[in-house]
Parts: structure tokens; sequence; C-alpha cells
């Protein structure tokens, strides 16, 4: 019963050209400018936004019970372990490899500075966006007015380009403030809180790898 009078209400502020004249040329603006993979990065990075802040404890737990099962059953055993976690895992492979502490906190810093870099490039899609779509907006209030002035004749058809020419202003200021930039920023403070907690990560992996390293060592000597 309420539908009806909500869409009489949001009528006159519903305008698909103006809505295709904004949307269209900010994604189109954002895809000329960003390659591919960044923009399928950015994409992926919405279904991130629903998710609880990163917390590295359960992972440094996952550490601290992979030592106990590498000093009862040798640093291989670590090799049938599920790790979920990508740097976790590429840091116990490097501990079973038998590589020295330094190459072990390298790896980790290195693919840290990956992830962070990845979760920036989103950062600045979204942040771009932001820029962009205020842009597009003027661009749409110009068409708007162009159309108005070719059509002066025709007092039908001025309320129609008139109203391309408000609303595009409108859908320009709505999607850069209510929607490109509060992602940006929710994925800016997601992306410096799990930067944080992954520096809790190096200190375990580090102390398992010099505490495994003669004994991997050794063992993949006698293998």
């Amino acid at each position: 019963m309420t539908a009806t009078p909500t869409l009489a209400l949001l009528g006159p502020f519903l305008d698909p050209t103006a809505a295709g004249i904004v949307i269209g040329g900010t994604a189109l603006a954002v895809a000329l400018r960003t390659p591919l993979a960044e923009l399928g990065g950015a994409l992926a990075a919405l279904g991130t936004l629903h998710r609880r802040r990163f917390d590295a404890a359960p992972l440094i737990a996952q550490v601290a019970a992979l030592g106990r099962i590498a000093q009862r059953n040798g640093v291989l055993a670590l090799d049938r372990s599920v790790i979920a976690d990508h740097d976790v895992a590429t840091a116990i492979a490097a501990i079973v490899d038998g590589q020295p502490p330094e190459e072990v906190a390298a790896l980790v810093q290195h693919n840290r500075r990956q992830r962070i870099d990845a979760q920036l490039t989103a950062i600045e899609v979204w942040s771009g966006a932001a820029e962009v779509a205020p842009a597009m907006g003027m661009i749409g209030t110009l068409i708007g007015l162009v159309a108005m002035f070719t059509r002066m004749t025709d007092a039908s058809a001025i309320g129609a380009a008139m109203a391309v020419a408000l609303l595009a202003t409108l859908y320009g200021a709505i999607l850069a403030n209510l929607v490109c930039a509060p992602i940006a920023a929710r994925l800016k403070r997601q992306a410096r809180h799990e930067a944080l907690e992954r520096t809790r990560l190096e200190a375990p992996l580090v102390a398992l790898a010099e505490r495994e390293r003669p004994r991997a060592a050794q063992l993949v000597h006698a293998a």
C-alpha cells in the first residue's frame, strides 16, 4: 500500500537519461584509466566490506599449533597442514624448505607489501570514481541545457531536458558522496587495520623458522 505513494514522491527525481550519463560516464572514465586486473580487484574488494575486521590472533594461534606439530612429527609434517591464509602458507612452505629466518622474514614482508599495494589500488579506483562522478554530473547538466535551448520552441520537450540538466548534477553528487567516497574510506580503514595486524605474524613465523631450520636442513640433506 505504501509503494505507490513512495514511487509518486520519488518519481520527479528519477530520470534514466541523467542516470545513464552519470553512472555510465563514471564507469567508462574509470575503466579507461584503470588496467583491467586492477579494475577487477576494485570490484572484488566490495566483497570485503561486510566482513569483520581482520584479526591476526587466530593465525598466530595456528602458527603456534604448527610449531607443536613440527616438534612432534618433524617439520616436513607441516606440508600436510591446511592453511587458508596465503601469507602464512607461503611462509610455512619456506620453513619446510629450510629457508633461513631472514629469508622467511623477507618473504612475509614482501607478501604484506603486495597485499597493501593491491588494497591501495582498489582504494584509488573508488576514490577516482568519487572524483569523476561530479564531473560527469556537470557534463549531464551541460547536455541537458543544450537540449533545452535547442527545443525552446517545443514547450513539452523543455521539461524533460531541464530534468536531465538538474538531476545529472544531483546524481553526480550522490554517486560521489554517498557511494564511491564511503566505499573508498571504508576500504582504507580496513587496509590500515589489516596492515597493522599482519605485522604481528612476522615474529612467530621467524621464530619457527629459527627453531626448525637445523632440523629441516638435516631432513633435506638426508632425503
